[in-house]
């Protein structure tokens, strides 16, 4: 047998097709190959060049067929499988609950929690926490900025906020639960990007209300100029700048630079409407005392502006929050 670099190999598969310890030992001590524990072995020219997150999968699949079949994947590892987008969490740990009362353990590979488990889905053969459950779960683990940036993308998805309810009903008296009620409570679909979603928090966090993400501003012929990341107090433009983002609205064809031209006439169209601009960059998602006067100098200023001229069109928010 050849071992084929494209593909993860296991120990049980390799033995029964003729390779003895001693050559898989070859392998990754001089063949190229890694050792991802469990008996899994992966070429190391391939590995370098995944993910992070594409890493923690071939991880998981390590872990599985070691544990018994009570095992879930939980927390940040179902929160990879289930394509959620994670922020400020190291992935070098594999997590799986079981349903029983006691036994959980930390090793240098992977996580055993013990919790009642009421739902399990099966994604690609794995079986997984629900996704309304592994958002309760990085509530009640993670950082808010956690939570929420991939709760947002939960709801933006489709899941409900009665799903996400019951769950926190059934991790009653667990800890780290009003954590995950404070993440839940301001979950908003509405945020379209990891950075958003951070803004949104810092805002909050900050004592700001009344914000509406992705508001469209209409001008006095009826057009939309613009949909803007966030609208505060129905006066002032909140919009997050991430190179992602331009990117992203790059046209086939098109030069970045002509991006930023088309954002700059963007915001001089609003501008011209009566609503003043703040512009909030990745940077100072962690600096965020300054980002804060700004906005209170806008808003300052909106107060004695003139009402803005047009209109504005809202998006309700997804989900159903019954």
């Amino acid at each position: 047998m050849k071992p084929d670099p494209a593909h993860p190999l296991r120990r049980v598969d390799a033995l029964e097709a003729g390779l003895t310890d001693f050559q898989l030992r070859l392998l990754y001590t001089e063949g190229g190959w890694r050792r991802l524990g469990y008996g899994s072995y992966v070429s190391s020219s391939n590995y370098a060049l995944l993910s992070d997150v594409a890493r923690h999968v071939l991880a998981v699949d390590a872990l599985l067929p070691c544990v018994d079949d009570a095992a879930v994947v939980s927390h940040h590892s179902a929160a990879v499988l289930h394509r959620l987008p994670l922020t400020g969490i190291n992935l070098s740990k594999v997590h799986v609950t079981r349903d029983r009362k006691g036994g959980g353990r930390s090793s240098a590979r992977s996580v055993v929690h013990c919790a009642p488990l009421e739902e399990v889905e099966i994604l690609d053969g794995r079986r997984v926490t629900t996704q309304a459950r592994t958002v309760v779960d990085m509530g009640r683990t993670a950082s808010l900025d956690t939570a929420v940036a991939l709760g947002d993308a939960a709801v933006r998805g489709g899941l409900s906020h009665s799903a996400l309810n019951l769950e926190l009903d059934r991790a009653r008296g667990r800890k780290g639960i009003a954590a995950a009620r404070q993440a839940i409570e301001i979950l908003d679909g509405r945020s379209e990007s990891v950075g958003e979603s951070l803004s949104r928090t810092r805002l909050l966090t900050a004592g700001f209300r009344d914000l509406d993400p992705q508001a469209k501003i209409v001008d006095t012929e009826g057009r939309i100029i613009a949909r803007v990341d966030i609208l505060a107090a129905r006066k002032v433009v909140i919009e997050f700048d991430g190179e992602v983002k331009y990117g992203r609205d790059l046209r086939p064809g098109q030069d970045p630079g002509d991006v930023v031209f088309e954002e700059k006439k963007r915001e001089d169209n609003v501008r011209a409407l009566g609503y003043p601009f703040v512009r909030i960059t990745w940077d100072e998602l962690w600096n965020f005392d300054p980002v804060v006067k700004r906005i209170e100098q806008a808003l300052a200023l909106a107060e004695k502006l003139p009402t803005p001229l047009g209109r504005v069109i809202y998006m309700p928010p997804f989900g159903s929050r019954s």
